[in-house]
């Protein structure tokens, strides 16, 4: 009996956890030695004993069947599938998801900066590594790696993602340092995902560090993470980390992206979605309140308009789906089990469904599935 059944659904974010090799073996000789280690202060003081334990059982058929029990308690590299694809296919058999975004882990730590070739070509290199995993099951779809830096690179790489086999494209929350997203500069970007219907992808992280580090600085213990470290997510991050995203959104909407690119469409992933609430009374305020000093504000539609048909969110289990549906509406919400990640849970469905019991049948199955197919532009 798999862990969702009885209705369809599909997992808007799901992760798979790096072993030390994963990125190299995919770069072009040129980079090779220029990529980083994997970086790991994130993930806690038992991430590199947990890789040392992920490389020693891959291939261990025995070990992947006892992980099996453990389905939804096994978290990180110790989980099955984490990072062996085959696996990956029998966790999504017991889990009954019948479709699944991939997104890396900490691959990007090895590539991000101001050197440029090391930027795009580690981007391909995580493209092919994340295309290839998910390659074997049509279920698993890739999610590619698209940076901020040289517009036309920018594009390039997406178009080069897009033809290895992702099936949608993470782009940073934080701006270029010289320009916005929505400048005409990137606007091949924008067309390009429009035309290939493939959407973009925000997702926790992509912003960088959004609390100061003095806020941490409060004359209490040390706290640590879900993880054990101190780089990862705590209360005070938890409280702020809608905020790149929804800085990101809002220039996309009043800057007219979506109105440019009518077909255009995101997702924002494990940033949590009780802000969207407010976001979207705020957005129109803002347009009401600046078309006179602002004249590219005046758009056909509302601002808040804008979001419904291109956006989509992914609440926290811990959240109370039911009523943002009722504030917001039933068509911006997605399912999502963060796997193998502890963040999930160990149980995220049954939150999911004791805060869905105020809501109908159809805002449930947009939440479990239309919502993500309608995102990924999937035939329904």
């Amino acid at each position: 009996m798999p862990y969702a059944e009885g209705r369809t659904f599909y997992d808007a974010d799901s992760h798979l956890m790096e072993l030390s090799n994963w990125l190299l073996q995919y770069a072009d000789p040129e980079i090779r030695d220029r990529v980083r280690p994997l970086y790991l202060g994130a993930a806690g003081s038992l991430a590199e004993q947990a890789i040392a334990d992920a490389e020693a059982r891959r291939g261990n058929a025995a070990a992947a069947q006892a992980l099996e029990a453990n389905l939804m308690s096994a978290k990180g590299w110790h989980a099955l599938g984490a990072f062996d694809p085959a696996e990956r296919s029998r966790a999504l058999d017991l889990l009954g998801f019948e479709k699944q975004l991939v997104f890396s882990t900490f691959a990007a730590t090895q590539f991000l900066g101001e050197d440029l070739g090391l930027l795009y070509g580690g981007a391909r290199a995580h493209n092919r590594a994340i295309a290839e995993f998910c390659a074997h099951d049509k279920r698993l779809i890739a999610v590619g790696f698209a940076p901020w830096g040289e517009p036309s690179l920018t594009a390039k790489t997406a178009k080069e993602a897009i033809a290895m086999g992702c099936g949608a494209i993470l782009v940073p929350s934080h701006p270029p340092s010289d320009k916005s997203p929505t400048h005409p500069d990137y606007h091949g970007l924008w067309d390009y995902l429009e035309e290939a219907n493939v959407p973009f992808m925000l997702h926790v992280g992509g912003g960088g560090r959004v609390l100061r580090p003095a806020f941490h600085q409060n004359g209490k213990p040390k706290t640590t993470d879900f993880l054990g470290g101190g780089e990862n997510i705590r209360s005070k991050d938890f409280m702020v980390l809608h905020n790149p995203p929804e800085t990101f959104l809002s220039c996309m909407v009043l800057d007219g992206i979506f109105e440019s690119f009518p077909r255009l469409r995101g997702g924002c992933i494990e940033q949590g979605a009780m802000w969207v609430v407010p976001w979207l009374k705020r957005l129109d305020l803002a347009q009401e309140s600046f078309q006179r000093t602002e004249p590219s504000l005046r758009l056909p539609l509302r601002a808040s308009e804008y979001v419904h048909g291109h956006l989509w969110f992914t609440p926290f289990p811990t959240e109370p789906v039911g009523w943002l549906i009722e504030q917001a509406g039933e068509d911006l919400f997605l399912f999502s089990s963060d796997y193998p990640h502890p963040e999930g849970g160990r149980d995220p469905l049954r939150r999911f469904d004791c805060s869905l019991e105020s809501v109908s049948e159809r805002a449930k199955q947009r939440f479990y599935s239309a919502n993500f197919a309608e995102m990924l532009g999937l035939a329904v």
